[in-house]
């Protein structure tokens, strides 16, 4: 006889820990929309072991998308963000450089000009969830959206050996470089067992981490993301 059950839900699941995000506060008038390899840059700069750690990475900041009237801008030419007392700065490190990280607390990063304040680093582990989003996963600027929903497919069975049930793309955005412009998507996944899901968001899909690509966050769910038309 042949049978498969599911995973049990009902059993608690330790997450490993050994790849964690860390929060820290930022004091912050105003940033470019379009930041994130500035500010990879300067967490850089600031670490200098970031650039070598293969899962670390920077969460681009971000800001409400609507409140007091605004809204997040489409087009990142000219835009900026306004930071709120209560937005905070993002970075995926392996545990081991917990101690290293702290550091940065009480210092300032030079965003190109800009200035970021760090305060009260906090740490987040990751926790299972059946659904995980990333805003940004590279995509090639001619690529559809079922082929790119058909590699990030074959790219969740090699990172986390896991057979993808549901899986959306969204936006999609352009990312400013040195080198020139990088084309990313939106990707939620989910109806993920625990495995994968911790696997995923500790490992991301795709490149980038350094510019915020392919990490992945857990997402409240399903229906407050819409498929492109």
């Amino acid at each position: 006889m042949f049978w498969q059950e599911d995973e049990d839900k009902t059993l608690p699941y330790q997450a490993p820990d050994d790849v964690l995000d860390v929060s820290f506060a930022i004091s912050c008038k105003q940033l470019p929309l379009d930041h994130a390899w500035d500010l990879a840059q300067a967490v850089q700069q600031a670490l200098p072991w970031f650039a070598d750690e293969i899962v670390a990475g920077v969460h681009p900041i971000h800001v409400a998308e609507s409140g007091n009237g605004w809204e997040r801008p489409d087009d990142a030419s000219n835009q900026f963000l306004l930071p709120s007392r209560r937005t905070r700065m993002f970075l995926r490190i392996p545990k081991s450089r917990i101690p290293e990280t702290q550091a940065l607390s009480g210092t300032t990063l030079d965003v190109n000009g800009y200035a970021v304040g760090l305060r009260d680093m906090k740490e987040k582990p990751f926790v299972h969830t059946s659904v995980i989003f990333a805003r940004y996963v590279l995509s090639d600027e001619a690529e559809d959206e079922n082929s790119f929903l058909q590699r990030m497919a074959a790219e969740v069975k090699r990172v986390a050996d896991f057979k993808v049930k549901k899986m959306l793309c969204g936006k999609s955005h352009a990312l400013r470089t040195p080198q020139g412009v990088l084309h990313t998507r939106h990707l939620m996944l989910a109806d993920l067992d625990s495995d994968p899901s911790i696997r995923l968001q500790q490992y991301g899909l795709g490149d980038g981490r350094k510019l915020g690509c392919g990490l992945f966050m857990p997402h409240k769910g399903i229906k407050t993301l819409k498929p492109t038309e």
